[in-house]
């Protein structure tokens, strides 16, 4: 498999794939492609997440005020229950992100 092939986009849903699974580690492929979260819905989630941008741009906040303009190349490590949300991802080229979650905190 080849992380830059795109896959046939079916509606306006985002595309995950797993790429690896383990109890430690879930690594996964997600392209967007223009989606943002929902108006009022924040990310809580149980684990932390590494998560790099490998194509398109993208914009994170945070519910403390904090802001993240992606760009391919950045990544970013996001602590479990730190509540965040997509703002926006680019639709040309579309966002390729590559996410690692687990529990990367002692």
């Amino acid at each position: 498999m080849n992380i830059f092939r795109m896959p046939e986009i079916i509606g306006d849903e985002e595309i995950v794939d797993v790429l690896m699974e383990s109890p430690a580690v879930i690594i996964e492929r997600i392209v967007s492609t223009g989606q943002a979260s929902l108006e009022g819905f924040w990310y809580d989630q149980e684990e932390d997440e590494w998560v790099a941008l490998l194509q398109g741009s993208a914009g994170l906040s945070w519910e403390d005020g904090r802001t993240l303009e992606m760009k391919a190349g950045d990544w970013v490590l996001i602590p479990a229950h730190e509540r965040h949300r997509v703002e926006w991802t680019s639709s040309t080229p579309a966002c390729i992100w590559l996410a690692a979650k687990g529990h990367f905190y002692k």
